[in-house]
């Protein structure tokens, strides 16, 4: 077993202001903040390198440091990279794979772990878990280092300027991107990357993963192992009036459910190591279901616990095989029994390419075979639910539209087109009229937004 072990010096492990300036609730939120931290920092050492291993890429803790854990929200961003942690390794036949990751986070708790599960990425445990790790008898001579591999450079194109310009700040003073690529007629037209990333270099989807949970349970409408009109399987049973809520309902994110945050935060989940079963199904009806728009993670998980059952059969790995998205991996809470598709999934700017694609195509993959329902694109792109307030932008059942129910606000974009939206400056941008599939992949701060419409606009233009 190979321990990495990196501390910044002197890092102090005691929360930072002093005990006597602060409320008890102020130090109980602070170290409830320092928990979560340390949970957000291990499963994303754990998540970013196991990924890019696992996909034949490489990362390292100073590149996920520089990228994923530099300008995320507050008060995490201030304590979260001074954090004491050890990359643990296993040596194995095909490498040393990263075991698991732990984060120091206060001198009397155990630290914040992440374990990675060979196919199944990482899952960030419960603060205070224990994890007692066997040794085995033997371990297996194993190679140094993953094989890499050369993407070749982009060609000439009429985007090669709008490309460049997405690493500039042109569409968002301070905005980071790391790859973008435009597909076009089932081809690949342009790319361009940044340094240390490419196109398979896999990174969190954040919110683009609602996208691909759409799809999945579209593959699962196909097969006819779920209905859209069927009931979410929320509340306790049929005399709670939670029952009635549809998977379109949680889809199109109006259940009508209570939101304590906008967004329905999932800080606990995501970072704290709870469950999908503790955080996301037990939330009050306050709205008619289908009535009241509300972006809400807790929504597309409920629309994913809804086809829990379909997964021992056909897990999403098997749809990302048949999508050919090969080095993209759906993680699950803690418990294994839950996907978290609401944000966390890990893929690459050409798998994404691949999903966008897939809807080009009406739901049928390269060989012709069908995974979608026939009008599948027309649904998930049909802004024909409650809308979100103060935006131009539409939703339909799991992507954005660039379109209204009143009409489409965007200049230079056609009505057809539609999105795929994460944090931090992921996109995946599908347009049916013009045969074109964009996806940008980037690591924006808080606080800087990567401007997708005018980029999408710009590249449509001169594609002309």
């Amino acid at each position: 077993m190979h321990k990495l072990l990196f501390a910044a010096a002197g890092a102090a492990l005691a929360i930072s202001v002093p005990a006597t300036a602060q409320t008890a609730q102020e130090r109980l939120d602070a170290r409830y903040d320092r928990a979560l931290a340390a949970g957000y920092k291990a499963l994303m050492l754990c998540s970013a390198i196991s990924s890019a291993e696992a996909a034949g890429t490489a990362r390292t803790a100073q590149s996920v440091h520089e990228w994923e854990l530099t300008g995320i929200q507050a008060p995490l961003d201030e304590i979260i990279r001074d954090m004491p942690f050890q990359i643990v390794r296993a040596k194995e036949s095909r490498g040393a794979r990263v075991k698991y990751v732990e984060v120091t986070w206060d001198d009397d708790m155990r630290p914040r772990i992440a374990i990675n599960i060979p196919g199944s990425g990482c899952r960030v445990y419960p603060v205070g878990y224990q994890f007692i790790e066997l040794i085995p008898a033997h371990l297996p001579d194993f190679d140094p280092a993953p094989a890499g591999f050369t993407v070749p450079s982009a060609p000439q194109s009429a985007t090669n300027a709008v490309l460049d310009a997405a690493f500039d700040g042109t569409y968002g003073d301070g905005s980071r991107t790391t790859a973008v690529i435009v597909r076009q007629n089932g081809q690949p037209v342009d790319w361009e990357t940044t340094s240390g990333f490419s196109l398979f270099t896999p990174q969190r989807t954040w919110s683009v993963a609602k996208s691909i949970a759409a799809t999945v349970i579209g593959a699962a409408v196909y097969r006819g192992d779920a209905n859209v009109v069927s009931s979410a399987g929320l509340g306790l049973g049929r005399s709670d009036p939670r029952d009635e809520i549809t998977i379109d309902q949680v889809l199109r994110m109006a259940s009508g459910r209570y939101s304590d945050t906008l967004g329905n935060r999932t800080d606990p989940l995501y970072w704290g190591g709870t469950t999908v079963d503790e955080r996301a199904q037990n939330w009050s009806l306050i709205h008619t279901p289908g009535t009241v728009y509300r972006y809400a993670n807790n929504d597309t998980l409920a629309a994913i616990r809804a086809i829990a059952g379909t997964f021992e059969d056909h897990p999403p790995s098997e749809l990302f095989a048949e999508i050919g998205m090969n080095d993209t991996i759906a993680e699950t809470d803690w418990r294994g029994r839950n996907y978290v598709l609401s944000s966390q999934v890990w893929s690459t700017a050409h798998d994404l390419a691949l999903l966008g694609e897939l809807y080009l195509d009406n739901g049928l993959v390269e060989d012709g075979t069908r995974i979608l329902p026939e009008g599948w694109r027309e649904y998930v792109s049909d802004p024909s639910g409650p809308q979100p307030e103060g935006t131009d932008w539409g939703y339909g059942a799991g992507w954005w539209t660039f379109r209204r129910p009143e009409g489409n606000a965007f200049e230079g974009i056609p009505d057809d087109a539609f999105a795929a939206r994460g944090n931090r400056g992921q996109y995946v941008v599908v347009v049916p009229s013009r045969d074109v599939v964009i996806v940008r992949r980037g690591e924006d701060m808080v606080g800087t937004r990567f401007d997708i419409a005018a980029f999408t606009r710009d590249v449509l233009a001169a594609l002309d």
